[in-house]
């Protein structure tokens, strides 16, 4: 760290403190990297917002070392089970998939709050809040974020982990013509957290119905997550309207006076073309908006974080060594791993909502009963949940 002739400077700093720009933080200072993360928001929101770590998540939290942490704060999904209503309104099984390792079920926010602890530990005073990045200038040896507040801040390297709504990402597509692909969907949904009285216990649950999935998903404190697909996006969703649409497609009867979370969103894609420009990085969201149907975006981000820290580091010791950076080559395949494993995500997640949109009753139970006969052939269930879970 040290001064430039308009303000300070850093190995890295990393515009974003969520999940994914503290990740980063924490591994790259593991690595002796100097780091400022700077984030918007005053204090973190207390939402459960994401909420499923996959299995290549935890791996890089262990490399972060907080994956016991999380862990022990989280409800364990071991088993996933598929239903529909039956004539008489009971509830049928389609399929049941045992996922292994389990996915971590965990509010955003208590994510963050291991990541910033550990984070203050190896570099106090790191995270800035309430610190808004307004845009990017080129600098000498690296780049500079022009704050709001009229601050600048250079570093050898910028990284963009601010999000879907990437500022930084903007900037560059206007500054340096980055290449966005973007897609508007037709799905949209709702999604509330309600007191669990299902009696499924740490079971995830698809309900596949002609009128559009419901899906629910445990979380700690005997709470659970609904999210179902709706035929237009709500403007002004309401938990009694939440718990009355579950009802009529699944028959549970989630209490509205127990919600604590309440969101309505349609779904947009948008792909960058490109990760590295110059000495300027985008990652998670920032660099790749998939839907949140099927809980890939959060892990997708901390594996970008787990490809590109090395990268950095090695760059930094380069140049506080004199030497040269590290081969350009292995910079273009990390970038090329990690926008393939982008596009694969986002495939992924649409196949996922072409599964749960609606469907004429006799064609939704003849594909349910294809599931059902499918998913008894040996193997292809294990097959389905390694890539919902983001192992194949």
């Amino acid at each position: 760290m040290g001064e430039t002739q308009d303000g300070e400077a850093h190995d890295a700093v990393i515009v974003g403190g969520g999940p994914v720009g503290l990740c980063l933080a924490v591994l790259l200072a593991q690595l002796g990297v100097g780091v400022v993360v700077l984030e918007a928001r005053p204090e973190r929101l207390r939402h459960s917002r994401s909420i499923g770590i996959h299995p290549p998540g935890q791996r890089v939290l262990a490399r972060a070392g907080v994956a016991d942490e999380v862990a022990a704060q989280a409800v364990r999904i071991a088993e996933g089970s598929a239903r529909t209503l039956g004539p008489q309104g009971r509830s049928r099984e389609v399929a049941r998939l045992l996922l292994h390792p389990s996915v971590l079920a965990v509010p955003q926010w208590r994510t963050e709050e291991a990541l910033e602890a550990r984070l203050d530990r190896l570099a106090p005073g790191a995270l800035r809040r309430g610190t808004r990045a307004g845009g990017l200038a080129r600098g000498p040896g690296g780049a500079v974020v022009r704050c709001e507040d009229g601050v600048t801040v250079a570093g050898r390297w910028i990284v963009a982990a601010d999000g879907a709504r990437s500022p930084l990402r903007a900037a560059l597509q206007w500054d340096r013509g980055l290449p966005v692909r973007e897609r508007r969907l037709a799905d949209s949904y709702v999604m509330g957290d309600f007191a669990d009285e299902t009696g499924d216990g740490a079971l995830a649950v698809l309900h596949l119905e002609p009128g559009g999935i419901v899906e629910s998903f445990p979380l700690p404190g005997g709470v659970r997550r609904w999210v179902a697909r709706t035929d237009r996006l709500w403007v002004d969703p309401t938990p009694r309207g939440l718990a009355r649409l579950v009802a009529e497609r699944t028959g549970a009867r989630p209490d509205p006076s127990t919600c604590t979370m309440l969101s309505a969103f349609a779904v947009t894609e948008r792909l960058a073309g490109r990760m590295v420009l110059g000495r300027v990085l985008l990652v998670g969201d920032a660099a790749h908006e998939v839907s949140p149907i099927g809980g890939q975006g959060m892990t997708l981000g901390w594996l970008d974080a787990e490809a590109f820290a090395p990268l950095i580091a090695a760059d930094v010791r380069a140049a506080r060594s004199g030497r040269a950076s590290a081969w350009p080559e292995l910079w273009a395949a990390a970038e090329r791993e990690r926008l393939a494993s982008a596009a694969l995500a986002a495939r992924q997640a649409r196949l996922n909502m072409t599964l749960g949109r609606p469907m004429p009753p006799g064609a939704m139970a003849a594909r349910n009963a294809l599931l059902r006969g499918v998913y008894r052939i040996p193997g292809a269930a294990g097959l389905t949940a390694q890539r919902f879970t983001m192992q194949g």
